[in-house]
């Protein structure tokens, strides 16, 4: 296996040499940008561990933690859809960065409310610049990377999200149990908001050396610039000017464009794809694990301790196959990683619901939780970021890729939202079931619907969907 990896690692640099890519520096801005995401994973994963102190410090009930967990989410809305038009208006650098000053500010304000409607006001800041960041990180790596390196490049969104997300769960697991429960209650759900403040810092930091993507700057007539960019990315210079044509002859189709050609014909099939499969990832349940992982384990009979400790476990399951996702992205494709997570998600979502009337311990829904995780990280999760941020033309990316990502924060707040109340009152096995349906249907809508996109340029697929339109 090593010796295999080793044998195509050396091959894919000998195809980076012949295609004159520069990889070095493609590589660097897209780990800077791609960092954005680690914001949206800290943030995301964060309440799993403050809910339960903040359930107790304000006496929430089932429908009230819901709209605390899930308050993130209309703000998310709300920076993705100002997202799209500011990053199409004034550029994709320019909006990150904005996006990582409004996360801190959130994070650090999280921290110190004395009320719920403080703190609910201080997530929905935070959430417009998880908003603004998490569709605009890929699409920016999109519009900069090589074709061949698209799909293992964009999915470093979802590989900062899961470090995000795994770095918070050990947070929250040293610090619920540096101290008493009262003290977590009264003081250590702060420091879980709080230290959320420190990738913010750093993405800030470091975003303004990143360039503009070359297809921002040819779209808005700065063809100097875009000109520049290429040939850092390309190390022949006939080759940056020929993709720079073909990257203006795409944008000429598209002059004047406005939102309400988002919806035109020859975008339908696009924006289709899109908004259902941002749909569908939450309908299949990974960010009710995310959100509300140790309620569910102490529901399913795990101890506090267990629970917090299970978290970990789940950290590490996502990293590690998120490496595998980036891996397979550019080697198995986008269409056939949905078709065999989609089917063993289901499988998973179904064994955790059956756990529930069977293993009174929540061994085996961890057991059946991490096999969830492992699928959906090395499949669905990168997977879908890279298909958003390729499918649609250039003029309309960030404006209908905003369209596509309020599709995913509506299906994400009905979870989120729903989820507490849901496993209260009818149970964890028909909830887990409900998100089995969900992934199925995705499975479905793939095999119909989405057509392969690995190796070809943004213009190729762009051609691809308008013909199937």
């Amino acid at each position: 296996m090593a010796k295999s990896i080793q044998i195509e690692s050396s091959a894919q640099k000998k195809l980076d040499k012949q295609v004159g890519v520069n990889v070095r520096f493609i590589t660097l801005v897209s780990i800077v940008v791609a960092f954005g995401g680690l914001m949206f994973g800290y943030d995301t994963a964060v309440i799993s561990g403050a809910i339960g102190f903040l359930d107790q410090r304000f006496a929430l009930s089932p429908s009230m933690s819901g709209w605390v967990v899930s308050s993130l989410l209309l703000g998310a809305a709300i920076g993705t859809a100002a997202g799209g038009y500011l990053s199409d208006r004034f550029g994709r650098k320019k909006t990150l960065i904005l996006s990582g000053i409004l996360f801190g500010i959130g994070t650090i304000g999280s921290a110190l409310p004395s009320s719920v409607s403080l703190l609910v006001l201080t997530r929905i800041l935070g959430g417009i610049g998880v908003g603004m960041s998490v569709f605009i990180s890929p699409l920016y790596i999109a519009e900069t990377a090589p074709a061949h390196l698209r799909g293992r490049l964009g999915s470093m969104s979802q590989l900062a999200i899961s470090i995000g997300q795994s770095a918070v769960f050990i947070v929250n697991y040293m610090i619920a149990q540096s101290s008493t429960v009262q003290w977590n209650v009264d003081v250590g759900w702060r420091w879980m908001f709080a230290l959320g403040a420190i990738p913010a810092v750093v993405y800030v930091i470091f975003m303004p050396f990143v360039t503009e993507t070359p297809r921002w700057l040819a779209a808005n007539g700065k063809r100097k610039e875009a000109l520049s960019v290429l040939n850092r990315i390309n190390r022949d210079e006939e080759v940056s000017r020929k993709e720079l044509e073909e990257i203006e002859a795409s944008i000429r189709q598209h002059k004047g464009t406005t939102f309400k050609d988002v919806f035109k014909k020859e975008n339908k099939k696009a924006l289709m794809v899109g908004v259902v499969i941002a749909f569908m990832t939450q309908w299949a349940g990974i960010n009710a694990i995310m959100y509300y992982a140790p309620e569910i384990f102490k529901k399913s009979g795990a101890s506090l301790g267990s629970s917090f400790l299970n978290t970990v476990f789940m950290g590490v399951v996502i990293v590690v196959f998120t490496f595998v996702g980036l891996y397979l992205m550019d080697k198995a494709g986008r269409r056939k990683l949905f078709l065999i997570g989609s089917l063993l998600m289901a499988l998973a979502l179904f064994l955790i619901g059956l756990s529930f009337k069977t293993d009174t311990s929540g061994t085996m829904v961890l057991v059946y939780t991490l096999f969830y995780l492992a699928v959906f990280m090395a499949t669905v999760g990168p997977g879908m970021w890279v298909l958003l941020s390729e499918i649609f033309p250039t003029k309309i990316r960030g404006q209908a890729m905003a369209v596509s990502t309020i599709s995913l924060w509506i299906g994400d707040y009905l979870v989120a939202h729903s989820f507490p109340v849901f496993l209260k009152e009818i149970g964890g096995m028909p909830t887990f079931w409900f998100f089995a349906l969900g992934s199925f249907l995705m499975w479905l809508f793939t095999y119909k619907y989405v057509p392969e996109t690995k190796n070809r340029s943004l213009e190729e697929i762009e051609q691809l969907f308008q013909a199937k339109s």
